[in-house]
């Protein structure tokens, strides 16, 4: 087949969670978006129409679970089932924020393992694969009998403080021990030292910094994460490493879910700059913050598309080099 009629065969279409994203990824592709038409009905019940066929396409939807999270993934499973029913070849979801990722396993006797179940529900719906990026957990691969990518942010953030803040002697910083490899890869790319922020949870949303292992005295900080939900890790995480020596604190994080008072305390906060992704599309608040800087996911995404339609691996367009490749800098 070839690449023009790969491309006529393939529809693209967007969901509500973050259509900035959407068209990104469109025009990075070379897809148009598709037309779909989305309703409520009078008691909440989501309703959907396609409005062009998709018999016998490769049909690719950008939909994060993120916030009203239920909402959008309910939006996700209906759009599934239309799809399948309007004989679809195929159903590739790009789902940079994967929600329920938190819940990945059992921390106590009688609590859900909600990624497994969110897992089960977007295979029954009909999907034959998803792209995402950076989940929680690694294991949540395993959760699923087809197949997922799951892809760095890594590059990207890093892209930021090489190119475009060009900072020296740095060290990062991962807020847990959970996230050492994450931190780890991420010193690998800016060829820094790491350390640890020791701390301990206890319970949800809430943090407390017990010491911090490694050397951050004298050097600038950036702590690397999957996402920032309160910020209230963060801003801890950020107090501690100053009073331990850091001269000054930056943050990079995949999934901006930034929910409650999250722009306030990063305002207030002592941190300079706060890196994130558009995984989850930001508040105006966010996008007013002068703390806040977004960078686009959107070549990326849709430079993966391309490869899926022309059989060639995906793989390649996350590692370092030819991520700078992409975005052109």
């Amino acid at each position: 087949m070839s690449e023009s009629m790969g491309i006529k065969r393939t529809k693209l279409f967007a969901l509500s969670s973050n259509k900035e994203l959407a068209e990104l990824v469109s025009r990075s592709s070379g897809l148009p978006l598709s037309e779909i038409e989305l309703f409520r009905f009078s008691d909440g019940e989501i309703g959907l129409n396609i409005s062009e066929s998709v018999r016998g396409c490769d049909v690719f939807v950008v939909q994060s679970t993120s916030n009203p999270t239920n909402e959008n993934l309910m939006e996700l499973l209906i759009f599934a089932d239309a799809v399948k029913r309007a004989s679809a070849k195929s159903l590739t979801v790009i789902m940079p924020y994967y929600g329920y990722s938190r819940q990945d396993r059992k921390a106590k006797s009688r609590q859900p393992i909600t990624a497994k179940l969110v897992a089960d529900l977007l295979q029954i719906a009909g999907i034959d694969r998803i792209i995402s990026i950076d989940l929680h957990a690694a294991q949540i691969q395993g959760f699923f009998n087809i197949p997922i990518d799951n892809f760095p942010a890594a590059p990207l953030l890093a892209n930021y403080f090489l190119r475009k803040k060009q900072l020296e002697n740095i060290v990062v910083v991962s807020p847990d021990h959970g996230g050492a490899t994450r931190a780890r890869k991420f010193a690998k790319i800016l060829d820094a030292t790491m350390a640890i922020i020791d701390k301990r949870r206890p319970e949800p949303n809430r943090a407390e910094v017990m010491s911090i292992i490694g050397d951050v005295k004298g050097k600038v900080a950036v702590i690397i994460d999957d996402m920032i939900d309160t910020a209230g890790t963060l801003v801890a995480g950020a107090e501690a490493l100053l009073q331990y020596g850091a001269t000054e604190v930056y943050a990079a994080a995949t999934h901006p879910i930034f929910s409650g008072q999250a722009i306030e305390r990063i305002n207030a906060s002592s941190i300079k700059k706060v890196v994130v992704t558009d995984t989850i599309k930001l508040s105006q608040a966010a996008i007013d913050s002068n703390k806040i800087v977004q960078v686009s996911m959107g070549n990326l995404l849709g430079e993966s598309i391309r490869h899926i339609i022309e059989d060639k691996p995906i793989s390649q367009i996350f590692d370092v080099i030819e991520t700078l490749e992409v975005l052109k800098v």
